[in-house]
C-alpha cells in the first residue's frame, strides 16, 4: 500500500523550516496541494517575514508540486480564517491541518514572566484551536478531515525550564481527546505527534552528533500515517531518529474506599496498591471513570446498576 495525497489539500503550519518543512515537501511528493503557513519569526515569536515560507513553495514547485506560501500568525484568528480562505478559493477544499507551529520562551518557573507563559499557550495551544476551528465545519460538511496536533515529550512528560511548553503540549493533547469524540462520525480523525527532531527548536538543547542523528525528515513518516486515509484516530505516535511508539494516558483500576473508611489515612495506606500500573488501562472518555468508580462501588454494597 503506497500513501498518496492526490486531489487533497493539506495545511502545515511552521512550515518554513524543520518539522514543518519535511511534513510539507513530503505531503508535496505524494501528490497533495499544500499550503505553507509560516510567521518566518524567531524562536521566541518575534518578527515576521513570508520569505521562509516561499521558499518551500519553490522547493515543491520546483520538484513539479502545488503550494502556496502564507504568512498568518497563527494566534490571529482572522489571519487564519484569510488563510484557510485563500485554500478554499484555490483548491475548495481542506483534507488535511498539521499545527505545527510553535515558539519557545524557556525559562525556570520562578523566572519566568508570565507574559512569556502566556505566548507560548497562544502560539502551541491556542494556534492549534485557531487552525482548527476555521477548518472544522469545511471537514464536517465534506465528511472527511484529517489533524494532527505537534505535542512534546516535554508535555507529556515534563523537562526542566519548559513549564510553559510543557502545559501548551499535553493541553494538545486533551484537545485531540474531545476533537476525536466530536468528529467520529463525520469521519474526521484527530492525532497528536509527540516528535525528537534536530531544529532551531532543539539546536541549543543537544551535542551535535545527536542532532545529525535526528532528521526532521526521520519524523515525516508518522505524520504521513496519521493524516492519512488509512489513519486511526485519537493517537499519541512518539517519533524520533526512525524510531516510532505509542504512548497513551491510561489509569489503575484503584482502591475503594466506602463509608468511614473514605480519609486521607486510608487513602495513603492503600496507596500502593492504588498506583499500581499492572492494573491500569486506558479510558476512552471522561465517564468511564465514572463508571469505572461508581461499578466498583455497587457491587460492594450489592446494588445492580441500571443500563
Amino acid at each position: 500500500m503506497t500513501i498518496r495525497f492526490d486531489g487533497q489539500v493539506i495545511i502545515v503550519t511552521g512550515a518554513g523550516g524543520g518539522l514543518g518543512r519535511a511534513h510539507a515537501l513530503e505531503f508535496a511528493k505524494r501528490g497533495g496541494k499544500v499550503v505553507v503557513n509560516d510567521l518566518g519569526g524567531a524562536r521566541d515569536g518575534t518578527g515576521g517575514s513570508v520569505s521562509a515560507a516561499q521558499a518551500v513553495v519553490e522547493e515543491i514547485e520546483a520538484a513539479g508540486g502545488e503550494a502556496i506560501a502564507d504568512g498568518a500568525n497563527v494566534t490571529n484568528y482572522e489571519q487564519v480564517e484569510a488563510m484557510v480562505a485563500a485554500a478554499m478559493d484555490k483548491w475548495g477544499r481542506v483534507d488535511v491541518l498539521v499545527n505545527n507551529a510553535g515558539i519557545l520562551r524557556d525559562k525556570t518557573f520562578i523566572k519566568m514572566p508570565v507574559s512569556d507563559f502566556q505566548a507560548v499557550v497562544d502560539v502551541h495551544l491556542m494556534g492549534s484551536v485557531n487552525c482548527t476551528k476555521a477548518v472544522w465545519e469545511i471537514m464536517r460538511e465534506q465528511k472527511y478531515g484529517r489533524i494532527m496536533m505537534t505535542s512534546s515529550s516535554s508535555g507529556l512528560y515534563g523537562n526542566f525550564g519548559q513549564s510553559n511548553y510543557g502545559a501548551a503540549k499535553l493541553g494538545l493533547a486533551g484537545l485531540m481527546n474531545t476533537l476525536h469524540l466530536e468528529g467520529m462520525k463525520y469521519n474526521i480523525h484527530v492525532n497528536t505527534l509527540a516528535p525528537v527532531a534536530a531544529t532551531r527548536m532543539t539546536e541549543d538543547l543537544m551535542a551535535e552528533d545527536v542532532l545529525a542523528a535526528l532528521e526532521p525528515a526521520l519524523v515525516t513518516p508518522a505524520v504521513i500515517f496519521m493524516c492519512s486515509e488509512q489513519a486511526p484516530s485519537r493517537q499519541i505516535i512518539a517519533a524520533g531518529a526512525g524510531g516510532f511508539a505509542r504512548a497513551a494516558i491510561v489509569e489503575t483500576q484503584g482502591i475503594l474506599l466506602d463509608g468511614d473508611e473514605v480519609t486521607a489515612e486510608n487513602v495513603a495506606a492503600g496507596w500502593e496498591e492504588a498506583s499500581d500500573l499492572s492494573t491500569a488501562r486506558e479510558l476512552m472518555q471522561g465517564s468511564e471513570q465514572s463508571v469505572k468508580f461508581l461499578t466498583a462501588l455497587a457491587k460492594r454494597r450489592g446494588i445492580k446498576l441500571e443500563r
